[in-house]
């Protein structure tokens, strides 16, 4: 699926490209200076698109979920076991790490939680202690989502920075990389031209040619990651990384955890609340995933989201003069068929894109820009203006710039590790959305119910994680988290990466949840605009006054 974590719009310049990896679904929180994804790309997308996979087809209603069917995950023990106490005595040695107003350290945490005597893993965490004035709260933790999104740099680069100043006044900001992530161990899967080849791979195949070529690119970027990432690829789940969350907690010296994430950063945190229920502060989950659903129905709700933000995005387009999908009288359907035969025409014959490594603007990589914009509104001129440039002038620069910021590569050809650690967490978390192409294929009219003009490849993309050397340990599961202090669950009703009902069905599970709701557009709510959204979290986070339950904003 794809990655899930709020998107930066980054503007258009000939000498930075960007581009999403095939396959790898995503989704980003906070609509601030920083941006998420569900997955990876399409051919990473799939894997991102859905947290969480089934082995097979499933023929639950398209409005339903599985949480009444699901398992609740079991709160683990009170007491610290023995073999984690040094774990969760260790002191932090924090030093300047060459940010003005950030320290940073380094936190150990067992490889294995079942056997904690097998090895370390050593991971990055940054702060930015409280300014004043006013009584320090305490720590609070941020993480914008992904998976694969580093925490450390969304940190410095912005919630250290942008969040509310009577919140940074009052707590000391802090993040922390999860396992295999950026700074933490990070897995690595192919080089940079490997990852150039892999996020231009056709994720559409029009005949059993093409099936192969898709197959063999998940098979090897699966292949990769066993063979760089042997020693920790089974050890990057989310229950591992919310363990390690409690033991930052200790050595932070808080009795409770508060914390907000974002997108996948809200799976992150519910799992914390569900083993740790009694040990949960303030927390927020902005643009909440549902961990009760298998891995075909979230991607069918996600490639369904990604619909609803192009429905929305078309009608705006029209309204302008520049928009090469359409003019005033353009239908959202008519535009979504312009759009669909332009990314046809590509898949037949790439055009130049201003690329210093040679790269031409092709189906895979224009879709990943496309749906990179989705994120977020206020990317829209931006896309706007680069598929104008791309249809009428044959320059498909502007839409590579949106290709690579989602994956996260530079202008060097280096990508981030957010597509390896992407699929490397959603593969373990959840068994595959789909076994075999066969089974692919058959559902694909399904996807393309869902979205018109992304379904198809999504629906590809769905096929990534079947190809992974390792076993995936998690399945779908309800989380209840009996015995918690109010959490505040956030769900905007027309976030492309998690969808809406998401937000709704985790607030059902949660015990003490609060649902707070966004009418508007774009993926998660707080930091976006809404003062109304805006209120409501920070006087929670200041006061522990959580908004009323049902409350509405927009």
């Amino acid at each position: 699926m794809y990655i899930r974590r709020p998107l930066r719009p980054l503007r258009r310049t000939r000498s930075r490209a960007a581009h999403l990896p095939p396959g790898t679904p995503g989704v980003r929180p906070l609509a601030a200076p920083w941006s998420l994804r569900v997955g990876g790309t399409l051919l990473a997308g799939a894997a991102l698109l859905v947290s969480a996979c089934s082995a097979g087809p499933r023929t639950e209603p398209a409005g339903s979920t599985a949480s009444t069917a699901a398992v609740a995950l079991a709160a683990l023990p009170r007491a610290t076991p023995s073999g984690l106490s040094s774990y969760y005595g260790q002191k932090l040695k924090w030093r300047d790490c060459g940010v003005p107003g950030f320290q940073c350290a380094t936190m150990k945490a067992p490889l294995d939680y079942a056997d904690p005597a097998a090895g370390d893993v050593s991971l990055a965490v940054s702060r930015k202690k409280a300014t004043g004035p006013g009584e320090r709260l305490g720590s609070l933790l941020v993480n914008p989502g992904g998976p694969g999104g580093s925490a450390v740099g969304y940190l410095q680069q912005y919630a250290g920075i942008g969040y509310p100043a009577q919140v940074r006044a009052r707590y000391d900001m802090v993040a922390v990389d999860p396992r295999g992530v950026a700074r933490s161990e990070p897995v690595v899967c192919l080089d940079g031209k490997e990852m150039d080849t892999y996020t231009q791979t056709d994720v559409t195949p029009d005949d059993r040619r093409e099936q192969a070529g898709l197959v063999d690119a998940y098979k090897e970027f699966a292949e990769g990651c066993g063979s760089r990432a042997a020693g920790t690829l089974r050890h990057v789940s989310t229950v591992e990384a919310a363990r390690d969350m409690d033991i930052l907690r200790a050595a932070l010296g808080d009795k409770k955890l508060t914390y907000v994430g974002a997108s996948y950063g809200t799976f992150l945190g519910a799992t914390y609340a569900g083993l740790f229920p009694q040990r949960v502060g303030r927390v927020v989950l902005d643009g909440a995933m549902d961990p009760s659903l298998p891995a075909r129905r979230t991607n069918l709700d996600q490639t369904a989201g990604f619909e609803t933000a192009f429905q929305s995005f078309a009608k705006d387009c029209v309204r302008h003069s520049d928009c090469a999908l359409g003019d005033k009288n353009t239908t959202p359907a008519k535009v979504g068929d312009n759009l669909r035969a332009f990314f046809k025409k590509l898949d037949a014959h790439p055009i130049p894109a201003g690329d210093a490594d040679g790269r031409k603007l092709g189906e895979a990589l224009a879709t990943t820009g496309v749906i990179a914009a989705m994120y977020d509104e206020s990317a829209w001129p931006q896309l706007r203006e680069s598929l104008t440039s791309a249809m009428r002038e044959n320059d498909g620069a502007g839409l590579l710039v949106l290709s690579d910021s989602y994956y996260e590569r530079d202008a060097g050809g280096r990508y981030s590790n957010l597509m390896s650690a992407n699929a490397a967490v959603n593969c373990l978390d959840l068994p595959a959305a789909y076994d075999t192409p066969d089974q692919v294929r058959e559902a694909v009219p399904d996807f393309e119910k869902a979205s018109p003009v992304f379904g198809e490849g999504l629906a590809w993309a769905s096929l990534s994680c079947a190809y992974w050397p390792v076993r995936a340990t998690g399945e779908p599961h309800r989380i209840e988290a009996k015995g918690a202090a109010p959490i505040v669950v956030v769900g905007t009703t027309r976030d492309p990466a998690t969808p809406y009902r998401w937000a709704q069905s985790l607030s059902r599970q949660l015990s003490s949840a609060h649902l707070l709701t966004y009418e508007g557009d774009g993926h998660t709510a707080y930091g976006r605009g809404s003062s109304c959204i805006d209120s409501a979290i920070n006087t929670y986070l200041l006061r522990g006054t959580p908004p009323a339950r049902g409350k509405r904003c927009s």
